[in-house]
């Protein structure tokens, strides 16, 4: 089935989601677009165009995201509509993170017992895994019990990409239980009284080393710690061009390390990754960044194609429900 696409959602939308999509359709991944027809539809070729549905509202970044509960032609809601109808395999927005958070809990609802719905970002650990990061950004203020329902989310997850019995880590500022703040200290128990593989409190440098498959923490510290890290990865990126540019010799050398440059920027850039998935409503939805590129948009519905086949919907359903 098709990824539902919100065309008007992005910094840069229509054009460079518009892009990002035809290029995933090119690749032989089903796309349906949703946005404004006199602006999207001269953006799409002649022949073998990915199906366009009409949404003429859009909702600006500078609008309440409450704001879509009023407005069912809007994109973003519309995109998810697809969704729950059963047209669409999941969505893809890169607009308002709000507008994203309140329809889909508006038109597909959050699984029993799921209170808020996380984002889950997936990042490169040094030892060549993937950390399942959540809350990345969805929800600023967070009690025990939703960090606890993230746990479940996220190990579900780290199961579906292959990670057997996913080790839970509790984001804090050290390893020994009597560390971080009152929430992480009321969340501690609730974790362990899950049947989960609980590592307990683990630093974010441990982290990102290998220590634990999920790391959970609320929507402002991971949105922070994500921020951080792409500022980390820009600043050396940049004083590594600096460096590498600043004899003869190093300049040479950088003509041999393309290819190992192009790698590392394939494995920590954001873009490269394309979006995380909003886990906890019931259906596969996707965040996308704001900046999106065409590429970064090529690699968010790939994504969401992947999260189909591995059958991460019927595995929360099914975990969640029972």
């Amino acid at each position: 089935m098709a990824v539902a696409v919100d065309a008007m959602g992005g910094d840069d939308a229509p054009e460079a989601i518009v892009e990002g999509a035809l290029r995933a359709h090119g690749d032989g991944l089903s796309v349906v677009l949703v946005g404004d027809r006199e602006r999207v539809a001269p953006l799409l070729p002649r022949r073998n165009a990915p199906e366009l549905v009409h949404a003429p509202d859009v909702v600006q970044m500078d609008e309440s995201a409450a704001s879509v509960r009023r407005r069912p032609d809007v994109s973003v809601r519309r995109t998810l509509a697809l969704v729950r109808e059963g047209r669409c395999a999941g969505a893809l927005s890169c607009g308002h993170s709000g507008a994203l958070l309140v329809s889909a809990l508006a038109e597909l609802g959050t699984y029993p017992g799921v209170e808020r719905p996380g984002i889950a970002s997936v990042l490169p650990r040094s030892d060549g895994g993937r950390l399942v990061l959540m809350d990345a950004g969805a929800n600023v203020d967070c009690k025990p019990e939703m960090l606890a329902n993230f746990a479940q989310l996220g190990s579900i997850y780290a199961e579906a990409m292959g990670v057997p019995r996913p080790r839970v880590g509790l984001l804090s500022n050290g390893e020994e239980d009597k560390k971080g703040n009152l929430q992480v200290r009321a969340t501690l128990p609730l974790l362990r009284s899950l049947d989960l593989h609980v590592v307990g409190p683990i630093e974010p440098s441990a982290a990102m080393e290998g220590a634990c498959d999920v790391l959970i923490c609320d929507g402002f510290v991971g949105n922070v710690l994500l921020k951080a890290a792409e500022g980390a990865v820009h600043t050396v990126v940049t004083l590594l061009r600096e460096e590498i540019t600043r004899r003869p010799t190093g300049r040479l050398g950088a003509v041999l390390l393309q290819g190992a440059f192009r790698r590392f920027r394939d494995r920590v850039a954001w873009d490269a990754h394309g979006g995380a998935l909003l886990l906890g409503v019931q259906g596969l939805v996707a965040v996308g960044h704001g900046r999106a590129t065409p590429e970064a948009v090529a690699a968010a519905v790939a994504m969401v194609h992947a999260a189909a086949g591995s059958g991460l919907h019927e595995q929360l359903a099914d975990r969640l429900t029972t």
